[in-house]
């Protein structure tokens, strides 16, 4: 298939696996003014494109959409940032690889044929260190859904196996994306919650520009945590760096009271968005809860969002679940997602807790926010990957003319040096390589 053919971000996103592939294998040679590549044709980026939109229907697009390195005979690769979900469920693959074995040529799934795979995916969700019951759920979720049904023409069973567990694992952690709330002609008031040492108000800061980026918001910080010594100057050098405002009375005013005249400040001040940094604690306690109580009596929240460590694993959803208990949380925001951490409280949360998961923080930057979807998410823990998120990277840096005059260059043979350079400049303002698979 001819590149030029496709939408030209969708060619953007071929080049940057390109040029990942030139920088990773030298396959990429510099001739005296230009750079040769493989045929295009065999990027499996732009495959891939189009296999997403057209779902499991054909044989042709089925392969497309349930990449996996399983399907191909690859092998997942390591990395940093998302990537890092892949390897903590690198368990799951030794598991898939037994299903391709067992249904290779099977007309349909049996109880038998899948019974040894189930239980070595309910062990590696366990390590991982999703809850029992969610594990128990998962299993049970693909047996009632896979058990007997038969193999769609054209499509090879274990990739159907596949599809079910991608299906199943979309609905545990949340099935659809929940967006974050927003008042019409008025002020939308979130509250943020959460123990110390969470990232909670670096969260309230990446969530601030993200309203600002994405909504054009005024927005305007509280600081509420008056106990932790240096949270409001961390809040105010936070704010710094993306151009926000913080309201602030220093450390011997009320919780309450600063929420209070916060908002009568937002309201003069024509802000149409506020977000409350609030203290954490060492533990849950009553203390920590009662204030909480008061705060968010006085600010009437639009949100209440819980910022958890991903790191803390199971806990991450049984604390989710105290503080909807206790207080009555909307969602959540789970930090530390791209730390070394076993990943199973994507998992757990939203079950767990009832509360979906909204937000996760993949880095230390302020740009280090992303909103969660579930789908996309259940393709990373499949190491499929996550094209539409690559997609939407790149519509933030590259120009569309620019990504459609680079593919023509790129065909035309006329593609040198200084256009690679280019390129990798744009590839380095999406992130890091792991961030983006």
């Amino acid at each position: 298939e001819d590149m030029t053919s496709l939408h030209p971000m969708a060619t953007q996103v071929s080049m940057v696996a390109l040029l990942f592939a030139a920088s990773v294998s030298g396959t990429a040679t510099r001739g005296p003014q230009t750079l040769g590549f493989a045929s295009p044709s065999s990027l499996s980026a732009s495959h891939a494109l189009r296999g997403t939109a057209g779902g499991l229907a054909t044989s042709k697009t089925s392969s497309a959409l349930l990449g996996h390195p399983l399907m191909t005979g690859g092998k997942r690769r390591g990395g940093n940032g998302l990537l890092g979900m892949n390897m903590m469920f690198d368990q799951l693959s030794g598991s898939l690889e037994g299903v391709m074995k067992t249904l290779a040529g099977k007309k349909q799934i049996t109880d038998k044929s899948i019974s040894t795979a189930l239980r070595d995916v309910r062990r590696s969700l366990l390590e991982a260190d999703v809850s029992l019951a969610v594990a128990d759920e998962v299993i049970d979720g693909i047996k009632n859904k896979a058990i007997g049904t038969e193999v769609v023409d054209g499509v090879e069973p274990a990739q159907q196996f596949i599809k079910v567990m991608n299906d199943e694992l979309t609905r545990i952690l949340g099935g659809e994306q929940s967006p974050l709330a927003q008042v019409e002609d008025g002020v939308t008031k979130i509250l943020l919650a959460g123990l110390q040492g969470t990232g909670k108000t670096t969260a309230a800061a990446k969530l601030a520009l993200y309203c600002q980026e994405n909504r054009k918001s005024k927005v305007l910080l509280v600081a509420c945590d008056v106990y932790r010594p240096a949270a409001i100057e961390q809040l105010q050098t936070l704010a710094g760096q993306i151009g926000a405002e913080v309201f602030e009375q220093g450390t011997e005013a009320n919780p309450r009271q600063i929420a209070r005249q916060a908002l009568v400040y937002a309201a003069q001040g024509g802000f149409d968005t506020v977000i409350v940094d609030t203290a954490g604690r060492q533990v849950v306690d009553d203390n920590l809860m009662k204030e909480l109580k008061d705060v968010k009596h006085v600010v009437q929240p639009d949100e209440v969002l819980l910022v958890v460590d991903a790191m803390t694993g199971q806990e991450a959803a049984n604390l989710t679940k105290s503080f909807n208990d206790a207080v009555g949380i909307t969602g959540a925001v789970l930090t530390k997602l791209d730390g070394d951490t076993r990943g199973g409280a994507a998992l757990s949360v939203q079950t767990v807790s009832g509360r979906p998961i909204k937000f996760t923080g993949v880095g230390e930057k302020v740009e280090a926010l992303e909103p969660f979807y579930p789908e996309r998410m259940a393709s990373r823990i499949l190491g499929m990957g996550d094209v539409v998120s690559i997609v939407e990277k790149a519509q933030k840096v590259v120009d569309e003319k620019e990504a459609k005059a680079m593919a023509e260059k790129m065909m035309a043979a006329t593609f040198d040096f200084d256009d690679f350079l280019k390129q990798s400049s744009m590839v380095k303002q999406m992130g890091s390589l792991g961030g983006m698979l």
